[in-house]
This record gives structure tokens, sequence and C-alpha cells, in this order.
């Protein structure tokens, strides 16, 4: 090729049009659409969860008669303390023993729940044995059924043990959580290194102690996740209680919460600390939720360094 050949195609090798890389194609009008349509979404979707919030903070600071006579979403006179001292005091204090009860049902059995479902992930998903496998898949099919459809087979169980309207017809359910073997199970198998654990039996540890010290708090992100929806689950169960409770300090406080709604035609006075009481009776939940989140962000720093 010839001196002025090469010369006359330089020109169009460096003249040619380089294309933008993927993913940067769109220009800053179009990149300003889509963020502003995804905070529009964001927007309303958080407007769809703090309204009824506000509705309910607002609703609590009124007496009886304003409930029904003064806007929904803003207040009138502020007598939430005064709401306060009169639900925690009506008919000697039950609702705080239908609160300390949903604290026992849901914090003792999160915490076991989420114990027993890390020992069968991290055993599903770590130990070889015959008949592995079908044992997931059991567990799966246990994630799939709804648990209104074990409510008769569970009453009629615990009926025949004689431990209908006590404390375990409540709680001994709560312990068990498919969801939760399932999610341990894939987190241990992908957090736990096999190599590690030989190391511990090689330097003496047992089975237990390489668990409890070792493989846990590896699992931690996912046992908190495990704890965080068993708490919220069984806080907020209504089915089990209103099939195996008849005493009423037995009771769970959205079930309390809820035979005070159904008198609401004979004691009007209800209205208000069903309010209260449904305010007051979210606040575990975001104080959990506050404490463990923690534990979400250091698990998702670990990961991002490995």
């Amino acid at each position: 090729m010839s001196t002025a050949t090469r010369a006359a195609t330089v020109p169009a090798q460096v003249s040619r049009p380089t294309e933008p890389p993927s993913g940067r194609r769109g220009g800053p009008s179009e990149r300003l659409m889509s963020r502003t349509a995804a905070m529009l979404v964001m927007g309303v979707f958080t407007l769809y969860f703090l309204v009824p919030i506000w509705w309910l903070f607002v609703s609590s600071t009124k007496s009886s008669a304003q409930l029904l006579t003064t806007p929904a979403l803003w207040f009138a006179d502020f007598n939430l303390l005064a709401n306060i001292e009169d639900l925690v005091t009506y008919r000697d204090g039950v609702y705080l023993k239908w609160m300390l009860n949903s604290v026992l049902y849901a914090g003792l059995g999160g915490a076991l729940a989420t114990l027993i479902a890390a020992m069968c992930g991290y055993a599903l998903a770590k130990y070889r044995f015959p008949g592995r496998e079908t044992i997931f898949n059991v567990v799966l099919g246990g994630v799939l059924v709804p648990a209104t459809a074990l409510a008769l087979p569970l009453f009629l169980i615990l009926s025949q043990v004689q431990l209908t309207d006590t404390f375990w017809a409540v709680f001994l359910p709560s312990i068990v959580s498919p969801f939760g073997v399932y999610l341990t199970r894939i987190f241990a198998a992908s957090s736990v290194p096999d190599e590690l654990l030989e190391a511990s039996r090689i330097d003496g540890a047992g089975e237990i102690r390489t668990f409890f010290t070792v493989s846990i708090r590896l699992m931690a992100p996912a046992l908190v996740t495990v704890f965080l929806f068993q708490f919220v689950a069984i806080w907020n169960n209504f089915f089990l209680p209103l099939i195996m409770l008849r005493s009423e300090e037995l009771f769970p406080v959205t079930f309390g919460l809820y035979t005070w709604n159904s008198q609401l035609n004979q004691i009007p006075e209800l209205r208000a600390y069903v309010l209260v009481g449904a305010l007051l009776s979210i606040i575990p939940l975001i104080v959990t939720f506050l404490l463990l989140q923690r534990f979400w962000r250091s698990g998702l720093g670990a990961g991002s360094l490995k």
C-alpha cells in the first residue's frame, strides 16, 4: 500500500464516530425522567404506608367524642397521655397482660424458632446423609402450606393432650418455621466454607462447638432475617389464638384488641382504647427492627469483601 493510500485511510478511521458504552446511551433528559418516575413511585408507596400510621397516631390523641366529629387526619385536643393512662388502667391493666403475652409468644417463640431453623438448615447444608434432599423437599412443601390449613389439625392434636387454652397452645406451633429452615440452609451452604469447618475439626472442636462458635457467627444476617420474619408473624398472628384460647389473661394483644373492637356497639368508649392500643402495639415491632438492622448492614459489608 502506497503512502498516499495509507494517509487517505487514516482520517476515515479517526473520524469514525464512537458509540457510547451500553447503559449510558440515554441523554441527561432521559435519565432525569427515569429518576423522577422512580421517585414518584416511591413517594406514592411511602404515602400508602405512612398515612394509616399517621391517622392512627392522630386518632389516638382524641377523645371518644372527637373521633367522629373532627378531621380524620388532623389533631383536636392532644390527649394522648391521658388516653394511654386510661388504657393501661382499664379493667386492672388487662392490656398490659396482653402486651406481655405477645412479647413472650413472639420473643421466645421467634428466638427458639430461629435456633431450630439454624440447626436444621445447617445440617441440611453441611452434612451428607441418606434422605437429605427428601427432607428438604418436605420442608419446602411446608412453606407452601398456609397456616390456616394447619389450624384445625393443630387444635385437634393439642386438644388430645389437653393443651388448648394454655400458653403452650400458641407457643409450640410458633417455634416451627419451614421458611427459616429453607433460608438458613441456602445461607449456610454459601457463607460457611467447608475448609473452615475442617480446620475447626482438626483443632479438636466437636460438631456442636463448631456450630455455636464458628458457623452461627457467619450465619448471623440470615438468623436475624429469620427472627424478624418469625417475630412479626407471631406478633400479628390472629387465627391461632382465636381457635386455641378462651381465657382472656392468655390473649395476645392483637386478639385482645379484636375482642374489644367486637364490643363497640355495647361499650362505645372502647373505640379510643382500641386505637391507642393498636398504636402502642406497633412500637415493639419498630424497636426490634431498628435494633437488629445493623446486623444486616454488617452482613452485606462482609459479603462485599469476600
